[in-house]
């Protein structure tokens, strides 16, 4: 697997920010419910994104050895008002444009603190593009707006979500993590619009010891199929794996154990 360049990440974080943007823009409602995260509203979704982006933007500035309080983080919750389509954007460009400046400047080395076994801005480049990127899924569902994705941002997305479910059932960050094992069991992603030279089909072997994955193409005991986006969005539990234009082939009870176990939230 080859990573994206750091001002590709920084790039795609300042594009779908003013996606983001858009999205607070159209006149939908700030307080819908958003399906996919039923316990928020687009508002507080929006707050959610862009506050993790002045946290991160905090942790780069600073160039944080520790953990940085969510409180301490300056604008970190929004703007004061509520309900205000204009102020939420406003707060949100703002953020975008300093956690872009941030981590553009600070360069893909800088050593800082982070949860994760990386601990440089690399990898706070790399997860704040698919946090947006998936948060914006779940904004375009609320407003009922077509969502699209550049194939290699997709295609990353879906090996940073597995590696961060390697990292859970390492560390048991996440206790049903420890529960995606199962010998002779494995899972086939299969996207049918990708380029072939991206590579883009993954298989997850549930093993006695865990589980491991890598990029390939094989029968499985259970496969996903349809267009990358929708896979993806499937995968990360956005859209139901029924749902038009994706297929499941053999086992559906395997990938939905893997669905099951496979959520921080």
């Amino acid at each position: 697997m080859t990573l994206l360049t750091h001002d590709r990440y920084c790039a795609e974080i300042d594009r779908q920010v003013g996606q983001l943007r858009d999205i607070v823009t159209s006149g939908t409602d700030l307080a819908a419910t958003v399906p996919t995260c039923p316990d928020w509203s687009l508002e507080k979704l929006v707050r959610h994104t862009g506050g993790a982006l002045r946290w991160v933007t905090a942790i780069v500035e600073n160039r944080a050895q520790e953990n940085v309080p969510h409180e301490q983080v300056p604008g970190g919750g929004g703007p004061r008002e509520r309900g205000d389509a204009k102020a939420l954007d406003a707060w949100l460009a703002q953020t975008g444009e300093r956690v872009v400046a941030a981590l553009r400047e600070a360069g893909p080395d800088t050593e800082v603190w982070s949860w994760s076994a990386n601990h440089d801005t690399a990898f706070w480049a790399r997860r704040m593009t698919h946090e947006i990127t998936v948060h914006r899924a779940d904004a375009a569902l609320t407003a009922g707006v077509p969502y699209e994705v550049a194939p290699e941002i997709a295609a990353d997305t879906v090996d940073e979500w597995l590696e961060l479910m390697e990292w859970a059932q390492r560390t048991g960050a996440l206790a049903q993590a420890k529960e995606l094992r199962g010998p002779g069991r494995t899972i086939h992603l299969h996207p049918t619009d990708a380029a072939p030279e991206l590579n883009a089909e993954w298989i997850i072997e549930l093993g006695e010891e865990g589980f491991g994955w890598r990029r390939g193409h094989e029968k499985a005991t259970v496969a996903l199929r349809g267009p990358l986006t929708s896979v993806l969005l499937a995968f990360y539990r956005r859209l139901p794996p029924e749902a038009p234009g994706l297929d499941v082939l053999g086992e559906r009870e395997v990938l939905d154990f893997w669905l099951e176990r496979s959520s921080f939230g």
